[in-house]
């Protein structure tokens, strides 16, 4: 039976090398995938909820409150999360895609599609993220996995631990946003000095 690699970046006797895109890409769909975030969050959940109120009677008032997350605000937790999913990108390039680091980032990116298409057949219209996660993340995270199993890179499959780090990591990153949004706006109240 032939030995493994030496070296992270060197490919499996018989497969592929891993090409750069496999991990750098992840950042890059991130990117752009977010990116339909920050233009479209901002408002939404005050735009959308009559409608959001109709579809789910059931949701308490506050939880609409609490989606409305301002511009600023939307930019610091993506700002935060752009620091999550380079690190898991540059451990990926680092590693060859071994590191499971990098592993569960792109596991929880590709399975984080199907709660935007939910969220979305759940409130019967757009929610944010929405386009680009089947046209996008999905797509991309599949073309990954495919190449980490043509490179010969052993994929660990993602266990519960991992999938329930998502939330975590995305709860964390909206609560130390809103925790800066606090900051600054206490900040902004003090009364300016005298040069």
């Amino acid at each position: 039976m032939p030995h493994p690699p030496t070296t992270y970046g060197a490919a499996a006797a018989g497969h592929t090398p891993l090409p750069a895109a496999a991990t750098w890409g992840l950042l890059a769909a991130w990117a752009l995938h977010d990116a339909e975030e920050l233009i479209t969050m901002p408002g939404w959940a005050r735009r959308a909820r009559p409608r959001l109120e109709a579809a789910l009677p059931a949701v308490p008032g506050a939880v609409w409150d609490r989606l409305d997350v301002s511009r600023s605000h939307t930019a610091t937790a993506i700002g935060l999360m752009g620091i999550v999913m380079a690190a898991a990108a540059a451990d990926g390039a680092r590693t060859g895609g071994r590191s499971p680091f990098y592993q569960a980032a792109l596991a929880g990116f590709g399975l984080h599609t199907v709660t935007h298409l939910a969220q979305s057949a759940l409130t019967r219209g757009y929610t944010p993220g929405v386009v680009t996660a089947p046209l996008v993340a999905a797509p991309f995270s599949l073309w990954a996995w495919g190449r980490l199993r043509r490179a010969g890179v052993p994929a660990a499959a993602p266990g519960t631990g991992s999938l329930l780090l998502v939330p975590v990591v995305l709860g964390s990153v909206h609560g130390l946003a809103s925790a800066v949004e606090r900051a600054r706006a206490r900040r902004r109240a003090l009364p300016r000095r005298r040069r």
